[in-house]
């Protein structure tokens, strides 16, 4: 037999038996429904991940810190991420751009509210890339000297305003309160009216040279004295460096896995004058310092300036692993968001396999209704088979025959099933769509439904039809044509 009249035959039959095969192509539609409406969940979860990571830039995105000291994760140890580290970041081959997560503590007064907040640098190459590019009103600064600042989302909604817009262009007075080695020292010499040398007037000369109890009592009680004037003149002899800036922009705030976003970005060159005036009075910058080696480096020496955290992007066309390895290499820390992805793409697999098993279960409980129409079909259709083989059909033709009809079985239960789980998709879209407006949440997509997915849906739904027609066909082409025809 030709193909032509297989189907012809496989057909022919399906139709007369019309009850018997919507049934079984019901258990089909259902099983494929639930299959693909599940795998498009997970299909659609994957593609907003994915479309997230390309947006802002990610998959060209890593991570740089220091190493720590395995007993004690607040220690570092390993060279220092300073400046020197980001000129050597920036000759590897494949890095664009390299730039540090420096943040500092500021005031910030807009329209009548005054606000305690974290402000950070970034130099207007930084702002150009995909990470900062969610501007909800305005646009970037023009340069890194430029006197304005990018406000975000959050910060907007501390200070009330109604919309982005309305701020665009407004002031911005931010001020920084700063502590500097030459108050701490200020303090040492003279504190509350007292001075070092008042102090020293006091010692007796005689029982510091001849009592060692004496001698030691002094000693620990003037440098005790030396330090508490030291740290006081550091945390409570501070001034105020201000500036007025005009707000050019409102960014989208969000935090991506590692990368964090200040409510204040200010221009790089900008920035300087209060990240060079001094330290910010904190007792953890104090210490930083001095665990760092650069407690009594000028303000303005960036060589001796050490950060947390340093930001590479390279060209998307470039594979992170050597890079990675380049900068490990040299004793520090990554994060890739590439490496990431790959280990989400991953969890993905199992997770959409998960999501198919429950699907599948369905198609294998309707594989027994295809099983049990084709046993019935060969008990009413005995004489045919008897006939066929009569005219000369072998038992691989008679197999054929009715693994076709299975295989038809399965075709139109998968399309139509592909069908239904497309419209359960969309309904259930039409549904969240609907809360995420109620709940101010932004739109988007919770199911896909990709070629390779449809592809996967219509080779399972035939495959599994055809085995369990396997059976069946296997028992048709065994019929004895006598028997069959015994009774004609």
């Amino acid at each position: 037999m030709i193909v032509r009249d297989l189907l012809a035959i496989s057909t022919g039959n399906l139709w007369r038996m019309k009850l018997r095969t919507t049934l079984t192509v019901a258990g089909i539609v259902i099983a494929i429904a639930a299959f693909v409406t599940m795998a498009s969940f997970g299909a659609g979860t994957m593609e907003n991940i994915e479309r997230q990571f390309h947006d802002l830039g990610l998959l060209s995105t890593m991570q740089v810190y220091p190493q720590r000291r395995p007993n004690d994760p607040e220690a570092f140890r390993g060279p220092k991420l300073d400046v020197a580290a980001l000129d050597r970041f920036a000759k590897i081959p494949g890095v664009l751009l390299v730039y540090p997560f420096d943040p500092f503590t500021v005031k910030v007064r807009l329209r009548d509210s005054l606000i305690d907040a974290r402000a950070q640098s970034l130099s207007y190459a930084a702002m150009r890339t995909k990470l900062f590019s969610k501007m909800r009103a305005g646009k970037i600064f023009e340069n890194d000297s430029s006197r304005s600042a990018i406000i975000s989302s959050d910060l907007l909604r501390k200070v009330g305003a109604k919309s982005a817009d309305s701020v665009i262009g407004q002031p911005l007075i931010v001020s920084v309160q700063v502590s500097t080695i030459d108050s701490a020292f200020g303090h040492v010499i003279v504190d509350r009216g007292e001075s070092a040398l008042d102090r020293i007037r006091r010692i007796h000369l005689d029982s510091l040279l001849n009592n060692s109890d004496y001698r030691g009592r002094i000693l620990r009680t003037e440098a005790n004295e030396a330090v508490r004037r030291f740290v006081n003149g550091f945390l409570n002899a501070r001034r105020t460096v201000s500036d007025t800036l005009t707000i050019c922009g409102v960014i989208e705030a969000e935090q991506v896995g590692r990368l964090r976003m200040e409510p204040v970005i200010i221009p790089f060159k900008t920035a300087e004058r209060f990240s060079t005036a001094g330290m910010s009075g904190n007792p953890t910058d104090l210490f930083a310092a001095m665990s760092a080696g650069n407690l009594f480096s000028a303000p303005d020496d960036r060589a001796g300036k050490s950060f947390s955290q340093v930001t590479i992007n390279f060209d998307p066309h470039v594979f992170y692993g050597p890079i990675k390895d380049s900068v490990e290499a040299q004793g520090y820390r990554t994060f890739s968001f590439a490496a990431e992805f790959e280990q989400i793409q991953k969890a993905f697999i199992y997770v959409n396999m998960a999501l198919g098993a429950v699907g599948l279960l369905a198609l294998f409980t309707a594989s027994l209704g295809i099983v049990n129409t084709m046993v019935m079909s060969i008990l009413e259709r005995k004489r045919e088979i008897g006939i066929f083989k009569s005219l000369g059909a072998d038992e691989g033709e008679i197999r054929v025959l009715f693994l076709v009809e299975s295989a038809i079985i399965g075709f139109i239960g998968s399309a139509v099933g592909i069908v239904s789980g497309w419209v359960i998709t969309r309904i259930a879209t039409v549904v969240a769509h609907f809360y995420m407006r109620r709940e101010g949440i932004p739109e988007m997509e919770l199911f896909a439904l990709p070629l390779w997915l449809i592809f996967i849906a219509l080779t399972v739904g035939i495959g599994v039809a055809v085995l369990a027609g396997s059976y069946p066909a296997a028992r048709a082409a065994r019929i004895d044509p006598v028997e069959a025809l015994r009774n004609d």
